[in-house]
């Protein structure tokens, strides 16, 4: 249904990130006027579950089944802590900010 995407937070326990990750997304959901409630939880709890679900690490968020800033081909998949990279290059355990509002927003057409 257009301006109500499915929101999906992958995420695996012994990643220190995925909890601030949650919370992250949940506060940009409330801006761009998402339930931030409607979030699809799914904890990868296995290699198998990181195969199975093309898991590159933790925290992953998808919407409407996309990964929104998508790995590169060869980034590895398991049981792992994800690295995004910020608008001014660095590496970090979270994805930008605003990268995260941005693609919110685009996906409620907006």
């Amino acid at each position: 249904m257009t301006g109500f995407p499915k929101i999906e937070f992958l995420w695996w326990e012994e990643c220190p990130s995925w909890d601030r990750a949650l919370e992250m997304l949940r506060e940009a959901m409330g801006q761009e006027g998402l339930d931030p409630e409607s979030v699809v939880m799914s904890e990868i709890e296995t290699d198998d579950d990181a195969e199975r679900n093309g898991f590159p690490g933790s925290p992953t968020i998808r919407i409407d089944g996309a990964d929104f800033q998508p790995p590169s081909a060869d980034a590895p998949r398991g049981l792992t802590c994800r690295v995004y990279r910020l608008r001014d290059g660095r590496a970090s355990p979270l994805p930008d900010p605003q990268d995260l509002r941005e693609a919110l927003r685009k996906a409620r057409g907006g």
